[in-house]
């Protein structure tokens, strides 16, 4: 009786979370759209309100909390982070200072959204581009992060479910090597409560575990391994550990 009651709950709170946040979401997208073209500053505001706006309705609409395990480096390093959920994409406008994401190609194709996240920063990747493509990627990360903004890659490529491991895709070694940067590996449970296979969304705690940085110039055996112990350094965790 109390699981379903607890189910129904949470149903309820994901319905909610839904509704307000995609359409709250609305006036953010067409004000960034206006001020895309016209003042860089007033776009990252926007874009930075719009994180603040999702983390609050997190918190509040599906009583989800954050704690960070470490703290984040600013400056131009190379974030290595586990992907379970959109939370973490979405995150990444709070908590790190003009961050630029790395990310699928298929991403550019979401209308209006789209041309306003290259703006403020992010860098799509064809994986099928070949050489070309991986050069244009590493010009854009170069000027970046010669403006001293960090650049944030999910490693994995895709998101994962809480617990399952995946190689490490071929172009982050490519541009670790490349760029020379520290890279900073950090461990994220979000799919334990509001993962891309969970229908319902459970309240509960959400953790960024941060891990020792790893210089440049490691062979890429030693940095990939170090990449992966740390980024999975939650896996163990059960959805029934911290859910409250």
């Amino acid at each position: 009786m109390l699981a379903a009651l607890s189910t129904l709950i949470a149903a309820i709170r994901t319905a909610l979370f839904t509704l307000v946040f995609y359409l709250g979401s609305v006036p953010f997208v067409i004000i960034a759209a206006i001020m895309a073209p016209l003042s860089m500053p007033l776009l990252r505001k926007v874009a930075h309100s719009w994180g603040h706006f999702h983390y609050g309705c997190v918190r509040w609409l599906l009583g989800i909390r954050v704690e960070i395990d470490g703290h984040f480096r600013h400056g131009p390093v190379l974030y290595a982070i586990r992907h379970e959920s959109f939370f973490e994409a979405i995150e990444l406008l709070r908590l790190h200072d003009r961050p630029v994401p790395i990310a699928k190609k298929q991403l550019s194709g979401v209308p209006l959204w789209s041309m306003v996240a290259e703006r403020y920063g992010m860098i799509y990747v064809d994986r099928s581009g070949g050489a070309k493509a991986l050069r244009a990627m590493l010009k854009a990360a170069k000027g970046y992060t010669d403006d001293g903004r960090p650049l944030i890659i999910f490693p994995e490529g895709t998101r994962m479910r809480h617990g399952e491991q995946r190689k490490l895709q071929s172009g982050f070694a490519g541009l670790y090597r490349m760029l020379g940067l520290t890279v900073v590996p950090v461990a994220v449970n979000s799919g334990r409560l509001l993962g891309p296979y969970n229908r319902i969304k459970y309240a509960g705690v959400i953790t960024y575990k941060i891990g020792e940085p790893i210089p440049p110039g490691l062979d890429r055996e030693e940095m990939e391994a170090r990449v992966t112990e740390a980024i999975n350094a939650l896996n163990g965790e059960d959805v029934a550990d911290k859910v409250s």
